[in-house]
């Protein structure tokens, strides 16, 4: 099992820099740096990528936030409404993949007069393409402040239990789940470790999805093709994932995170028709 570490934190005098934030920074620029390098290769304006990037960090942190407060957490918005205009509090990961979709769908629209339609989904495929880099460094972020903790477990790419701060972890995980009798003694739980979900999505994507796309990208490809393979490597892990999570909200069984993901899946058969039917990029 991988030993477990807390959070590092870089403190300059009354300023703190935590990991995670500083994860996803590095992760928001890499993928804005091949996003552009990309615009050019593929023959596409950078200048509109680059305000098409504008709105895509606008609408994913909107989606990020409001989707995480009004599907994982209404119950707060009961007791303090303005959590609904806290952005940089509560985000979500599926949420700030649809905010920006939606994002990039009007800025097309918004644009219509000067990218023709032929090559919106161009500009998709770019971003589709771009986010999985950034994403996996933005998951790094998230298994080194473990946010997204699971079950406990046996696995050898779980994180140990050994340590007093690993157990407490978890123990509040559990409490907070309303399933604290189901842990075992404290003994026994020193020898397991917890599914980091943060962790296994970033060797995921590190070790499977960003070396597939490297190599599909050797040749030239259909507008749409990237966005395509993308859902389809990635939706479906996501769902399995999700069922090792212990504190997220379930609407008839399932998270916010599978019920999107589940349809997203569904229509993966219509959007690989569209794709095939244009030219390549």
């Amino acid at each position: 099992m991988i030993p477990f570490f807390e959070q590092p934190i870089l403190r300059l005098g009354p300023l703190s820099i935590h990991a995670f934030g500083a994860a996803v920074s590095i992760g928001a620029l890499t993928g804005m740096g091949i996003a552009s390098s990309r615009f050019t290769r593929l023959g596409l304006s950078a200048s509109q990528g680059d305000r098409m990037a504008g709105w895509l960090i606008v609408g994913g942190t909107l989606g990020a936030h409001l989707f995480s407060v009004l599907l994982y957490f209404p119950h707060k918005l009961l007791t303090d409404p303005w959590l609904l205009f806290r952005v940089w509090e509560d985000i979500s990961s599926f949420g700030a993949m649809l905010g920006g979709l939606i994002a990039a769908f009007f800025f097309l629209r918004l644009r219509s007069n000067t990218i023709e339609p032929a090559q919106r989904m161009g500009y998709l495929d770019v971003a589709a393409f771009s986010f999985p880099f950034a994403l996996a460094i933005g998951r790094a972020g998230c298994a080194l402040a473990h946010d997204h903790p699971g079950t406990i477990t046996s696995f050898p790419l779980s994180f140990s239990l050994k340590t007093d701060a690993a157990r407490a972890l978890i123990t509040n995980v559990y409490s907070n789940a309303g399933l604290a009798d189901a842990l075992p003694a404290a003994s026994t739980l020193a020898t397991m470790g917890f599914h980091d979900l943060g962790w296994y999505e970033f060797l995921y994507l590190s070790l499977i999805v960003l070396p597939m796309l490297l190599t599909l990208d050797r040749r030239p490809r259909r507008q749409g093709f990237f966005l395509f393979v993308f859902m389809l490597m990635y939706l479906p892990v996501r769902f399995g994932f999700d069922f090792l999570r212990l504190v997220d909200a379930r609407y008839v069984g399932l998270t916010p995170a599978q019920w999107v993901a589940g349809a997203g899946m569904l229509a993966l058969p219509l959007f690989w028709g569209r794709v095939r039917v244009r030219g390549t990029a």
